[in-house]
């Protein structure tokens, strides 16, 4: 995706198999804006209300070989893909305000993917009057903005000392606590989490690092799917959702929240084990890109039941990796974890492959993510998934 879409949903289609030409297709959905983001190939966006404002901070994957660095219509200079900062107040006329450039590298080498925002006047420590932006550094580093201007982004913070990969981070924007996915150097799997203090987002002080066991330095045998990603209910629900394994021998991992940010830090099994209440684990075929919570979800058809008539849900989307059908399918999964010691796959999502011929189509078909948004007008009523070249799916 090279472009920032904005959708609303009236009206009705049907889906049919793409022309050269032919208008998009839409079902309960129609374009209303457009950016083309200067030609960069957009991954995370994060909207952000600021002020009387709405802004979207989008990471970008690297370039290509034929074009590494598209060229900054701002500035007049080519630049790697990094961050782009996109007024969308009036979603019809989407304004470009800036881009943060990334790192050199084409594809998955370079850019930077993800994005974070807080207010500082949510943060502890942070400045009230201020905005700030944590993203990815390619895969070498994280690094905190102040987006107070969003036209002019201030860098305030860059984790020092390479990392072997970065990806999906989380920020609570209430206590500062931020997870950090990295590939500190000794660990086993190029992606684990390190959790840091950043409620002064000018001076995160690290707490500790946290993975599977098996994965930490100086153990042996076979080693667990890399991590992917992590969403955090917080201090109230004391719980945070870990995703590993992208789309393959994957694992939800339920966590005390309070055990893992003050229980034993040195990363040995035990230590390791010790937050953990929960664990669902994947087959071969399937991994957890997101780990979407939804507590205290109404079940309709057990409104009457004496108990169990409210569920806590997680929704496990995994990501399509290969072309054209050429691996397992990958599905959104809803898993009941109101018994947290045992949580149970009740449900899936997915896409008919005939309703678009979506496996000859060119490219992938298969879910990539969910929305991650708990926004009241959305949160437990409608969830959005990214379905490759089957769209945006709702």
């Amino acid at each position: 995706m090279c472009a920032s879409v904005v959708v609303s949903c009236p009206g009705s289609a049907n889906a049919q198999e793409q022309k050269i030409g032919a208008p998009p297709e839409a079902v309960n959905m129609r374009l209303v804006g457009y950016n083309d983001l200067q030609g960069r190939s957009a991954y995370q966006p994060t909207i952000h209300h600021q002020g009387n404002r709405y802004i979207a901070y989008i990471g970008h994957h690297g370039g290509t070989p034929e074009v590494p660095k598209p060229m900054n219509s701002l500035t007049g200079q080519p630049e790697f893909n990094g961050t782009s900062i996109v007024d969308v107040t009036d979603p019809a006329h989407p304004r470009f305000l800036a881009h943060i450039p990334g790192t050199p590298g084409n594809y998955e080498e370079g850019g930077s993917q993800m994005t974070r925002v807080c207010d500082g006047k949510n943060l502890p420590k942070g400045d009230p009057s201020k905005t700030y932006l944590l993203r990815v550094f390619g895969g070498k580093s994280h690094q905190i903005f102040d987006v107070s201007d969003p036209a002019k982004p201030q860098l305030v913070w860059e984790r020092q000392g390479e990392l072997k990969d970065t990806h999906k981070s989380w920020w609570e924007c209430d206590t500062g606590i931020g997870y950090l996915v990295s590939g500190v150097p000794g660990w086993r799997v190029n992606r684990m989490t390190e959790i840091y203090d950043m409620s002064d987002p000018a001076h995160p002080v690290k707490i500790r690092d946290f993975g599977l066991p098996g994965q930490e330095p100086a153990s042996t045998g076979p080693v667990p799917e890399q991590l992917h990603g992590m969403i955090s209910l917080g201090v109230q629900a004391n719980r945070v959702y870990f995703g590993y394994g992208t789309n393959k021998g994957g694992a939800m991992q339920i966590v005390d929240r309070q055990k893992l940010l003050n229980g034993p830090k040195e990363p040995t099994p035990e230590n390791l084990r010790y937050p953990e209440v929960g664990r669902l684990t994947m087959t071969p075929w399937n991994g957890a890109h997101t780990t979407f919570p939804m507590l205290k979800m109404p079940i309709a058809e057990f409104a009457k039941d004496s108990e169990g008539s409210q569920r806590d849900i997680v929704m496990i989307v995994d990501e399509q990796i290969r072309n054209e059908c050429q691996e397992p399918r990958q599905m959104a999964w809803f898993v009941d974890v109101t018994i947290e010691a045992h949580p149970m796959v009740i449900s899936n999502f997915q896409v008919p492959e005939a309703s678009g011929n979506f496996c000859s189509r060119g490219g992938r078909f298969g879910t990539h993510a969910s929305n991650e948004s708990m926004a009241p007008v959305f949160y437990k009523k409608v969830a959005f998934l990214s379905y490759f070249n089957a769209g945006v799916r709702a």
